[in-house]
């Protein structure tokens, strides 16, 4: 069991050996990375993120759901007024998604799915919940349609928990701008 006072002993020693003072709040790399809070798939980690390179927004499935879109269009508002030189270059959200989620467990839920979306559970279909390669081209797709923001693309990864390697299963792909 990982204990309060381990990570403070942690923190000291990424604080003494790692902490970079002089990082942005806007993410370096130009990225956005949407994934799941399953411990096994850190987008820091599978992706070889570094500090400050990504902005990573985690919740359960990695999904886009009403609340995601919400939280990204709050972080684009946050990102503008700390406008600064930036780093050039098209802006990329990814869509990180993985095998063997906890989510599909909850296919037999489909109320409480229902609600997560914020969708009536005839609909739940169209978001594939048991296919991680199906609900990461679902939820790009919902990024497609509802984000506008000028030179930005969307993409979308499949994480294999067995393997360690991601798929791009959607390139690449522009977003209509604003």
């Amino acid at each position: 069991m990982t204990e309060p006072d381990d990570l403070s002993r942690r923190n000291a020693d990424f604080a003494a050996d790692r902490f970079i003072a002089d990082l942005g709040i806007n993410p370096s790399g130009n990225l956005m990375v949407i994934g799941c809070v399953d411990p096994r798939v850190d987008p820091a980690g599978v992706l070889g993120l570094r500090q400050g390179e990504a902005a990573v927004i985690r919740n359960v499935g990695g999904r886009i759901t009403p609340a995601t879109l919400r939280t990204l269009a709050m972080l684009k508002k946050v990102a503008e007024a700390n406008k600064g030189p930036g780093t050039p270059g098209e802006f990329t959200i990814v869509v990180l998604h993985h095998t063997d989620c906890g989510m599909t467990d909850l296919a037999a839920f489909p109320d409480l799915l229902a609600e997560y979306f914020e969708i009536p559970v005839a609909e739940l279909d169209s978001k594939s919940v048991s296919d991680p390669l199906g609900s990461v081209r679902a939820d790009v797709d919902v990024v497609q349609q509802k984000v506008r923001r000028p030179a930005s693309r969307v993409t979308g990864l499949v994480y294999d928990v067995t393997t360690g390697l991601v798929e791009t299963v959607v390139p690449p792909t522009p977003l209509r701008a604003p």
